[in-house]
């Protein structure tokens, strides 16, 4: 199967704040953050029961993790994100040549090849691609005051290229008194509080996902809650880690981010081990819909 990456031209919710680029830490994202989700990709494939026969729209896609697994499942896979950096990244993840080191593919994994292209197919072109049969965001939602009516609108763009009866899944963090992260994640908002940007995090809430569902018009098909814990090697790998999730954009659009970096280091300070291992405990969300 022949992955197809695609630049979204849509700008993700509560977009960064002047000064803040919220590309230039995609490289964290892809060697230290985003196989804290693998489980949660996993979990989801299977539920799925992703296969040969699945043709996958993975919007938001990062740096492609969740398409390679996807791919080495046998899936169809089109990966859609508005960082170019990003989608650099993600390109070189799912290259036939990529090295295969462990920040480059899970072992096993094979991959024909992908293409970098503007445009979702067949919007611009007029030419209707088969329609796909699961639509992923794996970017949680509810982790940003207002980020909920982005996914609403990246959605309306993708449905009318999903089959009907296409599974829909969306993702978001899980209770914050089950998310050892969540107590971290509090420094972003109490920092960018000057600014009150719509950008900065807030605590997920029970209804997130099954909003953004009975807005878009999709059937809840059930959910399911995944644990994900947060493990890295110290505290500045952590630090890096967390920074390239965006979350704290606006806090340091407010402050600056040497004083992000010391009260984040200090906050992360219950979660170091004897060994100078960082581990947070979590749980994350995911809510299955069909296109009617």
């Amino acid at each position: 199967m022949t992955p197809t990456l695609v630049r979204e031209h849509l700008s993700h919710p509560g977009s960064a704040p002047p000064g803040v680029n919220p590309c230039a830490r995609a490289r964290d994202w892809s060697e230290i953050q985003e196989r804290m989700l693998v489980p949660l990709y996993a979990a989801v494939h299977e539920r799925i029961e992703v296969g040969p026969a699945t043709r996958l729209l993975g919007l938001r896609c990062g740096s492609g993790l969740a398409l390679l697994m996807a791919s080495s499942r046998g899936a169809a896979v089109t990966g859609v994100d508005s960082c170019r950096e990003l989608l650099a990244l993600a390109r070189e993840r799912l290259s036939p040549d990529a090295a295969r080191g462990a920040h480059a593919r899970p072992a096993g994994a094979t991959v024909a090849g992908a293409r970098l292209v503007e445009d979702l197919p067949g919007v611009t072109a007029g030419a209707r691609p088969p329609a796909y049969t699961l639509v992923t965001v794996f970017e949680p939602i509810g982790c940003l005051a207002g980020d909920s009516e982005g996914v609403g609108s990246l959605l309306a763009g993708a449905l009318p290229l999903a089959a009907r009866g296409a599974a829909v899944v969306l993702t978001g963090w899980g209770p914050p008194e089950r998310c050892a992260t969540s107590s971290v994640l509090r420094v972003a908002t109490k920092l960018a509080d000057p600014l009150r940007s719509p950008g900065s995090w807030r605590p997920a809430r029970r209804d997130d996902l099954e909003e953004v569902a009975q807005r878009a018009g999709l059937k809840p098909d059930g959910s399911g809650r995944v644990a994900c814990p947060f493990g890295y090697a110290d505290a500045a790998s952590a630090v890096r880690g967390l920074l390239s999730t965006g979350l704290f954009d606006a806090a340091i659009a407010a402050t600056d981010g040497k004083q992000v970096d010391k009260e984040l280091t200090e906050a992360l300070h219950p979660y170091r081990r004897a060994d100078g291992t960082v581990w947070m405990p979590n749980v994350f969300r995911y809510l299955v819909a069909r296109v009617p």
